[in-house]
């Protein structure tokens, strides 16, 4: 049977006889993304039970998410050609048994380095999941109405996942212990591969893939010595030889990665993809967009947390926030991709989430009242339904059908890789001010030589999140209200970098997405929709 036959049989194996996506496989996609981002989500809330229970030091804890994070980024790409060889069943299958493992694992772990093997694992189930749910759906809809309808569905299953993890990690914490939190999202994979086993209908488009595997080595070298010196920065410096030898490697491996490309008669990710001035600005803003609101999503669980000491129940509050309106706007968001360009959602979108992360960056850092996230995060959440759902469109849009799969790992690892970016970039920077800024105004404050001394010891060690952090009664503690003011300080910067991320996509968007971008995606989907022959 040749490659086009076989293309053709599995396309026709997904279609009902009306032509649409079979509801099936619609609620296995999005159930197994909701999944993937319930995973990914769930280690951000149990940070401070992590840190009582495991004591972990140094970047221990942040390796805990990172250790997911860094899977699912690098492997993207892998997974959306072995699915669009072998059939994408077999990968919703695949990844939902791996994130029963490595759930499990995590759960039963009794040290930081069984957690980290558990949180791989799991990263590599959400690796398989996140990229193939969307091209199983993107693959089984075959006009712009129906494609703009599935996809705003998954992208609200997809932020569907961050209400649900910090809702579950906070009443775990609460009543229970986090341990729990990972047996439940253990159960919901079985769920999810049950799911994807007995109603998900496969699909495949081998033509012009192959494993390539020059350009999988690569990037995966590439990019795991990228997000490695991303992650590792902050907390070993800069300029520390571990991490500038990182850039090293990955400038290394991304431009062997490109050449790779640029050679192979079957690549990984055809780069003449961003040629297409509508992907290529999709696929920019799906790395600083999601930077912006993952920082934004970081900076608020610090100052609740960390900075605040607010329980996670309450904390969760925020997560919902900026999450929950992507379901509530459902309708609104799908009609507007029906009927609007994508060049104003996600604009609009986006200037939306520059509007709340600059207010939020006016909020006193004593501020405890959970009413007054609802405006800064509202607009957030609100911006963040637009985006995510445009970008999404407006990438699998303007690729022939065939190309969906890769289209949508490719747009899955970027903005994954966005997301990565932004805890440890915004992380950097706010902890690096706070710091400067305690320093100064401890060595000019009125403080006993005791209590400075104290106080400096503790922010050597462990930064002003430690200063604000000990017993007021304690020596040190007399320096608590100036740490908390940097500390508050530090991250009204971290907002201001968000929004300042936020607006410059938006202009972008709306400067270069006019015109002939526009008239490329309406040739993207034309070219899907006409009849073979034709």
């Amino acid at each position: 049977m040749s490659t086009e036959t076989r293309t053709q049989v599995d396309s026709a194996s997904v279609r009902p006889a009306s032509g649409g996506l079979p509801i099936g496989t619609l609620v296995a996609g999005c159930f197994a993304v909701l999944l993937a981002q319930i995973a990914l989500a769930m280690p951000a809330t149990l940070n401070g039970l992590f840190q009582e229970d495991l004591h972990p030091v140094g970047s221990q804890l942040t390796w805990i998410s990172d250790a997911f994070l860094l899977p699912v980024t690098v492997l993207e790409l892998t997974f959306g050609v072995l699915g669009d060889l072998f059939g994408r069943k077999h990968l919703l299958v695949g990844g939902g048994a791996l994130l029963v493992v490595g759930e499990a694992l995590a759960a039963a772990s009794n040290g930081i380095h069984m957690l980290w093997v558990g949180q791989a694992i799991a990263g590599l189930g959400a690796a398989a999941l996140i990229p193939t749910s969307l091209a199983v759906i993107a693959a089984g809809t075959h006009t712009a109405r129906d494609r703009a309808r599935t996809i705003a569905i998954w992208a609200a299953c997809l932020s569907g996942g961050g209400i649900v993890a910090p809702v579950l990690g906070g009443v775990t914490g609460n009543y229970g212990s986090w341990r729990w939190a990972f047996i439940v999202v253990a159960g919901l994979a079985a769920v999810s591969t049950l799911l994807s086993q007995f109603l998900a209908e496969n699909s495949s488009a081998p033509e012009g893939r192959s494993l390539d595997l020059a350009g999988q080595v690569t990037i995966g070298v590439g990019l795991f010595a990228l997000l490695y010196a991303v992650i590792q920065g902050p907390s070993d410096g800069w300029t520390a030889t571990p991490v500038v030898i990182a850039y090293a490697v990955a400038a290394v491996f991304i431009s062997l990665f490109i050449v790779a490309e640029l050679r192979s008669d079957a690549p990984l990710l055809r780069l003449d993809l961003f040629t297409n001035r509508a992907f290529a600005v999709a696929s920019f803003v799906a790395v600083v967009g999601m930077f912006s609101y993952l920082g934004t999503a970081y900076a608020t669980s610090i100052r609740l947390g960390p900075i605040q000491h607010q329980s996670p129940l309450r904390g969760s509050f925020a997560f919902v926030l900026l999450n929950a309106w992507t379901f509530v706007l459902l309708p609104v968001t799908a009609r507007l991709l029906e009927r609007v360009s994508a060049r104003w959602v996600l604009g609009s979108g986006l200037a939306l989430m520059a509007a709340g992360d600059f207010i939020a960056a006016t909020m006193p850092v004593d501020d405890r009242a959970l009413t007054s996230l609802v405006l800064p995060l509202g607009l957030v959440g609100i911006g963040f339904a637009l985006t995510v759902s445009s970008i999404t469109v407006t990438a699998v849009n303007t690729v022939p059908v065939h190309y969906a799969g890769m289209a949508s790992a490719s747009t899955s690892l970027l903005r994954d890789f966005g997301f990565t970016l932004g805890p440890a970039v915004i992380g950097a920077i706010a902890l690096s001010r706070a710091a400067d800024e305690f320093h100064q105004k401890l060595a000019a404050s009125g403080l006993s030589s005791q209590v400075k001394a104290a106080a400096g010891q503790v922010a050597a060690e462990g930064g002003p999140l430690a200063v604000n952090s000990v017993p007021p009664a304690s020596p040190p503690g007399g320096a608590s209200p100036i740490a908390l003011d940097a500390l508050g300080n530090g991250y009204a910067i971290g907002y201001v970098v968000c929004g300042i991320a936020a607006l410059a996509c938006c202009l972008l968007s709306l400067i270069a997405l006019r015109g002939k971008g526009d008239e490329q995606a309406a040739a993207g989907i034309a070219a899907q929709e006409r009849p073979a022959g034709v």
